[in-house]
């Protein structure tokens, strides 16, 4: 790899780092190209990406960002799972580690917040985006149906001692 490369591969992670609603850093020792696959199509099912990188190019691109700090965990034979939603990604991959445990999660960045395994393991837990604006709109939704419930009733309630009534009639 030359240094153009070299400074292509950095700028990008630079990106992702900057961009990304979270950031796991994992070791994938051991992983075969399969587990490989199946660990990205997870990801990328739930909109984020997986990012095999030199830990030097990497702790460079984190020079000067707000998760900084997170460059302590890259050792060994690293990956990076990051999302623009701040749970999918910590999601998917504490799902993953508990079907294949050579992946181990060491920790990660949430913005500005370093997390711990125990950290990324809280993130995972919190409903994902799409899960809290579903909760939102059953929310919204629950006091209009309720009310056109309430407007209902009578109207049937009526119809049903009417139709009593003319039962008794005929």
């Amino acid at each position: 790899m030359d240094r153009a490369q070299k400074e292509k591969v950095v700028e990008e992670l630079g990106q992702i780092f900057e961009s990304s609603g979270v950031v796991v850093v994992a070791h994938y020792e051991g992983m075969t190209v399969s587990d490989m696959q199946d660990l990205r199509g997870r990801m990328t099912a739930a909109g984020g990406a997986v990012r095999v990188a030199k830990n030097k190019l990497a702790k460079i691109a984190l020079d000067g960002q707000p998760c900084a700090s997170i460059a302590d965990y890259l050792t060994g034979m690293t990956v990076l799972a990051y999302s623009e939603d701040p749970v999918a990604a910590a999601k998917v991959a504490q799902d993953y580690s508990k079907d294949n445990e050579k992946l181990v999660i060491l920790g990660g960045s949430m913005g500005e917040n370093a997390l711990d395994p125990a950290g990324v393991k809280a993130v995972a837990a919190m409903p994902s985006r799409d899960e809290l604006i579903a909760s939102i709109v059953g929310c919204i939704g629950a006091p209009a149906s309720n009310i056109a419930g309430a407007i209902g009733a009578p109207a049937s309630n009526i119809a049903s001692i009417l139709s009593t009534i003319e039962e008794k009639a005929a």
